[in-house]
């Protein structure tokens, strides 16, 4: 088998996009559960209304953030690779971009839960000083 035609340089390639989306999944799932570590502290300790600390909300969403981030980048460049092969060495386009569809929506699944989390703790902190406040 002449090596233009080894199947085997694509599949190293589809390996690749899915050892960076599963990396990247990691970093969205430890990114949620460091942002709402706060939220289960104040459960623990019974105690609602003790105030926030906006670190781990922050490092959570940078990590949620750079997971996405991590998952689209992977992508884009498994997209750039694949049109850059030789015809021969080419999959069905169709198998290309249900993976490279498949990396982005998760991508902006990750970016709109990041969003999510600095909305929820701006508006529970939010409620917390109105509540103060009266």
């Amino acid at each position: 088998m002449a090596e233009a035609d080894d199947p085997r340089i694509y599949f190293a390639a589809e390996r690749t996009l899915l050892a960076w989306v599963r990396t990247g999944l990691t970093l969205v799932g430890m990114g949620f559960v460091v942002a709402r570590f706060g939220l289960f502290l104040r459960i623990v300790r019974n105690a609602p209304d003790a105030p926030t600390h906006a670190g781990s909300t922050w490092i959570g969403v940078g990590l949620v953030v750079l997971g996405s981030v991590a998952i689209g980048v992977a992508a884009w460049q498994h997209a750039k690779f694949w049109h850059g092969l030789a015809k021969s060495q080419r999959t069905q386009p169709g198998v290309m971009r249900w993976s490279v569809i498949f990396a982005l929506l998760i991508s902006l699944i990750g970016l709109a839960l990041g969003g999510y989390l600095v909305v929820s703790a701006n508006s529970a902190e939010t409620g917390r000083a109105a509540a103060v406040a009266r």
